[in-house]
């Protein structure tokens, strides 16, 4: 469920917009003021909703405030119209204007096309295609084909490591200090064997070719 805080010092609008969220399935937060709204803000909201004019700190500074900080979709609502007031909310970190009044339509669609755009992006960056194969950093797997294939942690965390500097050489020690750590018992040769074992279950699509062995200096991994 996807979570929404709505900002605004007028009871009414609050209101409207926390029934029509929580009726198409959004849990919705709720501040009256610029001090509640950071507060509120702390609780990671998927969207932000953000009147401009509030008591206790305005729109514009509440979005300066929290920018660093949320990384989530913020929408002013505004009655203000001119475009140097728009300037000044993409500057301060926002990243659409709904003019008041407003659809209660419009604004829904509005408020589903930015969430889609970032849930893409959140998932565009922690999965990656290499010919037949899908890694997912998130929930540390790896697919052929669609076929999840099964790694060992350690194995997986040489895939994550390589996989995600193509084209990188990283030396046996590196991988060893990365993956096992500074202050583990054993020797590099150990990477070896993780790489061979990577490789076998790669082979059956193909697919060993990922992992590169630069002759003297270690394993790179390839598009």
């Amino acid at each position: 469920m996807f979570k929404i805080l709505v900002a605004d010092d007028e009871p009414d609008i609050v209101s409207v917009l926390k029934d029509y969220f929580e009726m198409n399935g959004y849990f919705v937060m709720t501040a009256s003021g610029g001090a509640e709204a950071v507060a509120q803000a702390c609780r990671n909201p998927d969207l932000i909703l953000l009147d401009i004019n509030m008591p206790d700190g305005d729109g514009l500074s509440v979005c300066r405030k929290i920018r660093d900080y949320v990384s989530c979709p913020i929408l002013f609502l505004t009655a203000r119209i001119e475009d140097r007031d728009k300037i000044e909310g993409f500057a301060a970190g926002g990243d659409d204007y709904i003019m008041k009044p407003f659809s209660i339509e419009e604004l829904g669609a509005r408020v589903a096309a930015h969430i889609r755009r970032e849930y893409r992006n959140t998932a565009a960056s922690n999965v990656r295609f290499f010919g037949k194969l899908t890694i997912d950093y998130s929930a540390k797997s790896v697919l052929q084909d669609g076929v999840k294939l099964h790694f060992a942690k350690k194995e997986f965390e040489i895939i994550d490591l390589l996989s995600k500097d193509p084209g990188m050489v990283f030396d046996k020690e590196t991988i060893y200090e990365r993956i096992w750590g500074y202050d583990a018992e054993g020797d590099s040769s150990v990477v070896a064997e993780h790489v061979r074992r990577i490789r076998a279950k790669l082979s059956d699509g193909g697919e060993e070719y990922h992992i590169d062995t630069v002759w003297g200096m270690g394993y790179r991994w390839v598009k």
